[in-house]
Parts: structure tokens; sequence; C-alpha cells
């Protein structure tokens, strides 16, 4: 099914061949966590759930507000974030620079989720610039959260200081 969807979107047959963009299984254990910035109810898996609402509970006790951008996303949904952006005018290697091919994004996990906090725009690098960034810098490791993709990372995705996830 994968090869297929990949060929059907333009993505290399080499893609997530040499080791760094591994295929993840999509979680089926989800909970619904609230709703994103623009309404969209968000799931995670369970464990991650429970962990996300603790270090989100413990930063507004620090006077940090933590805001879901995304969780869970189907192997159909990161296909269809593909497709719009391909009929947008973008370039299938420009594209796998930001997004994962389907069945290779982490949020198929249930474990990752993208963050934001008022006063920063959602999925810039200007997150980093943010008092909720340098309190997940400090603080995100207590609740097993790690970012993903810092600058330089082994997957080659562009630098995400907004993306996180809970170790396995």
């Amino acid at each position: 099914m994968l090869r297929e969807l990949h060929a059907e979107l333009g993505i290399p047959e080499d893609y997530g061949q040499d080791g760094t963009r591994p295929v993840y299984e999509e979680a089926t254990d989800l909970v619904e966590v609230g709703p994103n910035l623009v309404g969209r109810t968000q799931r995670l898996a369970r464990g991650t759930a429970a962990r996300w609402a603790e270090m989100r509970d413990a930063a507004a006790a620090d006077g940090i507000t933590l805001l879901i951008v995304s969780g869970y996303r189907s192997v159909d949904y990161q296909a269809r974030l593909i497709r719009k952006k391909i009929n947008a005018g973008q370039e299938v290697s420009e594209i796998l620079a930001v997004n994962a091919a389907p069945g290779h994004s982490e949020h198929h996990t249930g474990r990752a989720i993208d963050i934001a906090t008022p006063g920063s725009r959602p999925l810039t690098e200007e997150f980093e610039d943010s008092a909720a960034f340098g309190w997940l810098r400090d603080n995100a490791g207590k609740y097993g959260f790690s970012m993903s993709y810092p600058r330089g990372n082994a997957a080659g995705f562009v630098y995400e200081p907004w993306h996180w996830a809970l170790a396995t």
C-alpha cells in the first residue's frame, strides 16, 4: 500500500531505505486530548496523552502555555497534507524536507506532538525564541519527551523546535 501511495505522490522509490526515516506503525489505542489551535480535536496514544497532560499542567503552573497544534496523523491524512502542497505548486523534494512521506511520520505513532504557544507563529523556527521552548528544553525530559528534529538531525528534516515526542 505504501509503495503505491508513494508512487502516486511522486515520492522517490528509495525514500527511507537508508534507515534515517523509519516506517512507523499507526497507533490504535488513541484518546482525545482536546482541540488544536483551529478547533480540530486531537488524539494521542493513551500513555502519551497522560504525559502530555502532566507536562502541559506543569508548564502552566510555571506560567507557560503549551498548545497542541497536531498529534496523531493517519497515513491517509499525511498523504492529504502532501497532496495539498503538491496542488499548491510545491515540489515533492521541498515538501519532503518538512513533511515525512506517508508511513514515515512520527505522528502515526500517536507519540508526537507539534506544540505552540501564544505570541509565536505555530510551526515556525521563531518558536525557539519563546519562553515555552525554553521551558520544554529544560523540562520536557522529566515527562519523557524530547525534540525529534534538532538542527542537523540524522533524519535530514528541517529544524523543528515545535515537534516533541514521547520516547518508547
